[in-house]
């Protein structure tokens, strides 16, 4: 399994940016996948989850309405669109898949 992560950067609050990971070794459309993030001193937050075909998807209180999970199943890719960015959501944000994750991009969000 191999997920590599890209699309992080610094924004000003109530911007946006869109994460994409991409994945290789393994048959990306067979399963669900998600977002966790980690903000500086803090543990590893669950975000977001899509399931293998894109019909259903989850998302933590925190992000509901700002943040959009999407897949591309022909592109072996997920997405995260991330709206209305907060300084709150600074942090280090992986893709995941069971107990693997890609090495991450940053989002910062500050004036």
């Amino acid at each position: 399994v191999q997920l590599v992560e890209s699309g992080g950067g610094l924004v000003q609050p109530g911007g946006s940016l869109r994460l994409s990971c991409a994945a290789s070794g393994f048959t990306f459309s067979a399963y669900g996948i998600g977002w966790v993030r980690q903000a500086p001193g803090k543990g590893v937050e669950w975000i977001s989850t899509i399931d293998n075909s894109g019909a259903r998807t989850q998302y933590a209180d925190s992000v509901k309405g700002r943040f959009t999970i999407s897949r591309d199943n022909a592109k072996n890719t997920l997405y995260l669109q991330m709206n209305s960015l907060k300084p709150e959501d600074t942090a280090v944000d992986y893709c995941e898949l069971g107990n693997s994750r890609g090495q991450g991009t940053l989002v910062t969000v500050s004036s």
